[in-house]
């Protein structure tokens, strides 16, 4: 047995999971998902501003994921990939919803409640302030956004994603700071 066969599995990259899953490994292919699927339900759950259609997004993506994995070529690539079918899931949601569904949007971030109550609620307010400000964003514009400022990926990555060029993704990313910027002044 070589070291990296017995190394435990949580301890491992991703592309040699991605490379153990491939091959049938069940455990590998459990590891990267439990590894993804916060940032996965992150994206999704801000994205849909509904945590159940965000749930249905991230399960169908990892279980694409997991029947593509034969034609990924590049093992390392997993993560972005995983990324572009999220997004693109989500952005097919958004199009197929009737003009606007109003929710109510309780994420898994919520304002830490050990800290004084009126901060508390002063933070509970902005984040639901941001959030509905976020709806108003074309669901393109809110996609580039989360994957910069939220997920930290560069815009050559989001440009992957989401299927555009860096100028594309540039421009909808100043667009949705702009009008994030003029709607969240109150809080400033």
């Amino acid at each position: 047995m070589t070291a990296l066969e017995s190394a435990p599995i949580a301890s491992l990259d991703d592309a040699t999971l991605v490379g153990r899953a491939r091959d049938g490994d069940v455990q590998a292919y459990e590891q990267l998902v439990v590894r993804y699927q916060g940032p996965m339900f992150r994206l999704a759950v801000k994205m849909l501003a509904d945590r159940g259609e965000a749930e249905d997004v991230v399960q169908e993506a990892f279980l694409r994921a997991w029947r593509g994995l034969p034609q990924l070529n590049d093992d390392a690539a997993f993560v972005g990939w995983l990324y572009r079918m999220t997004t693109n899931r989500c952005l097919n949601v958004l199009r197929a919803r009737r003009p606007h569904v109003e929710v109510d949007l309780d994420t898994a971030e919520s304002p830490r409640t050990d800290t004084r109550p009126e901060h508390a609620v002063l933070i509970s307010t902005q984040l639901e302030a941001l959030n509905n400000a976020l709806q108003t964003l074309t669901a393109e514009q809110r996609a580039c956004w989360l994957l910069r400022e939220v997920h930290g990926l560069s815009y050559d990555q989001i440009g992957d994603i989401v299927g555009a060029n860096i100028t594309a993704v540039r421009g909808r990313i100043a667009r949705a700071r702009a009008q994030l910027s003029e709607v969240m002044k109150p809080w400033r």
